[in-house]
């Protein structure tokens, strides 16, 4: 049978196929390290899942309405409120099957064949891959590693055709780390609102920040912009809640209504217990963030460090999620490889140190690791990578 075109042109997750490789050692019985997580090595917090277990218990386990139970899209709209400074009507929210639903089913609400998103890469690695299922563009403007990361209104300017329908805004970012300020995203904003291009902003490790700065939503900035955005976000970071897969979505209420029909053929609701149990993660006066923050700083601190020492190897810090992203291209060079990809692979053959390459979020230079694990663990990684690129410098 022959597959569908929309398949076909799919790029493999970097992040499964080193994390697959990974297995495949630790099942030969290797000691293997691996960074290429992305969740919190935390389990949910207590209040949650007794949250899930009642609601159970009192029935709520049938169909709710497709974008969210009442008492949730309340919830998320007084989060909103408290957090961001910024007002949403129910009826401005839907809550998906993870954030990464929500980007998909907005991707579907909003593009045509050929309509294009500009992407600044480095990007999370579905991003592109979404749009293309959607029938649209993915367009890759590099956002330099001497600017942070970050893109430049000149840059979103010369990008814009006349196909643009939008931008995607990650701050903090996946895999940087990196966080835009409120003068970058006004400038940012600025462009938007003279092109009518729309914002998706995805602000899922907003909670997750190790730095004074304070997350700034674009959608914040004014009525207009906020009337041009789409926040993407989600309890998966912030309550250590990756497996019960809620998200949220929140913007003009035309396209979550969209959004909502296309969900209502697609997934239906999310699971109703884990909305009750989300609903508890957000009314709860506890704030699991607050140690998940101190230890994931910890963390920083120590793995920057480590990292920076090692020859070939320089590592913007980031302010938030819980990635570094160091450029290894040197390294890579000093030890007879000609691509960053090929390091990564003899680093996992040699050491069993499992990283992500940078290929797959855009930037071929430089790779991915996690610090969502113990600092024994991190510093274990650490000597064994320097060891692999002292060991064999051509």
């Amino acid at each position: 049978m022959k597959l569908a075109n929309r398949v076909n042109t799919l790029t493999p997750s970097s992040t499964l196929a080193i994390s697959a490789k990974a297995k495949e050692l630790k099942q030969q019985g290797f000691d293997v390290i691996g960074l290429g997580v992305g969740e919190p090595d935390f389990n949910t917090p207590a209040y949650i899942i007794e949250a899930a277990k009642s609601a159970m218990d009192n029935g709520q386990t049938k169909y709710t309405p497709t974008g969210g139970v009442a008492e949730l899209k309340t919830t998320i709209a007084k989060k909103f409120s408290e957090d961001n400074s910024l007002n949403y009507e129910s009826n401005e929210i839907i809550v998906t099957t993870g954030a990464k639903h929500a980007l998909f089913t907005l991707f579907q609400a909003i593009l045509n064949d050929g309509d294009e998103v500009i992407v600044p890469a480095p990007y999370w690695v579905s991003y592109p891959e979404q749009i293309k299922l959607a029938g649209g563009k993915p367009v890759f403007v590099p956002a330099l590693e001497e600017n942070n990361f970050k893109l430049s209104p000149e840059q979103l300017e010369g990008a814009i055709t006349a196909k643009t329908k939008g931008i995607i805004i990650n701050s903090p970012s996946n895999p940087t780390g990196m966080m835009y300020t409120k003068e970058e995203l006004q400038k940012i904003g600025d462009v938007c609102l003279k092109n009518d291009l729309l914002i998706i902003s995805d602000e899922i490790y907003e909670k997750l920040i190790y730095t004074d700065d304070k997350h700034i939503s674009i959608a914040q900035l004014s009525s207009e912009l906020k009337d041009q955005t789409v926040i993407i976000n989600g309890v998966s970071k912030s309550h250590a809640m990756t497996g019960w897969r809620i998200g949220y979505a929140a913007g003009p209420e035309p396209i979550i209504k969209a959004m909502t029909n296309h969900a209502s053929h697609a997934t239906s609701n999310p699971t109703s217990i884990a909305q009750y149990a989300a609903l508890a993660a957000y009314e709860a006066e506890f704030d699991p963030t607050v140690q998940m923050r101190k230890t994931f700083s910890e963390r920083l601190e120590k793995l920057y460090q480590l990292l920076i020492d090692i020859p070939g190897i320089s590592c913007k810090k980031p302010n938030g999620a819980f990635y570094l992203f160091p450029n290894v291209k040197e390294a890579a060079e000093m030890n007879g490889f000609q691509t960053v990809d090929d390091w990564v692979e003899a680093l996992l053959e040699e050491e069993k140190v499992a990283l992500v390459p940078g290929s797959g979020f855009g930037a071929p230079d430089n790779v991915r690791l996690s610090y969502a694990t113990s600092i024994d663990i991190l510093e274990e990684a650490a000597k064994r990578i320097k060891r692999f690129v002292i060991n064999n410098q051509a």
